[in-house]
């Protein structure tokens, strides 16, 4: 059976747009990555982006914008960030999923990106709108 994924291009505007990535505490090999993972049987795809994002972040205030593209399995949705969101935290997921027990560093940083996201993760960065990233 294949899975059903999601991704996040959580974005916060303040001087430039900046997007939400991680980094595994402890495990350097995993690179750099934006929240992603599985959707639940049943479960409309907004809802698991925001899941994710709240799961593998501790995030709970973004809100999505749109669904940018859909590759293969995973689904990759534009969200936004309010402005006084934190610049960098880390997080430690809690659950039953995969990822549980695992510590992710979390910050902003700056787009363009400087550096490409693990797995082609931002392959579809170049569809999200400017106009959607200014505060709003």
């Amino acid at each position: 059976m294949t899975r059903i994924r999601v991704a996040a291009y959580v974005i916060r505007h303040r001087a430039v747009p900046e997007l939400l990535v991680f980094d595994h505490v402890g495990m350097p090999e995993a690179g750099t990555q934006i929240p992603a993972g599985g959707v639940h049987p049943g479960e409309r795809l907004e809802h698991a982006v925001l899941r994710e994002l709240a799961e593998e972040t501790g995030m709970r205030s973004a809100s999505v914008i749109r669904q940018v593209a859909a590759e293969d399995t995973t689904t990759y949705f534009h969200l936004h960030a309010l402005p006084t969101t934190p610049d960098a935290w880390t997080h430690t997921v809690q659950g039953q999923g995969d990822d549980a027990g695992l510590t992710f560093s979390c910050r902003f940083v700056p787009l363009p990106l400087e550096h490409p996201l693990t797995g082609g993760q931002d392959a579809w960065l170049d569809r999200i709108d400017a106009r959607w990233t200014a505060e709003r």
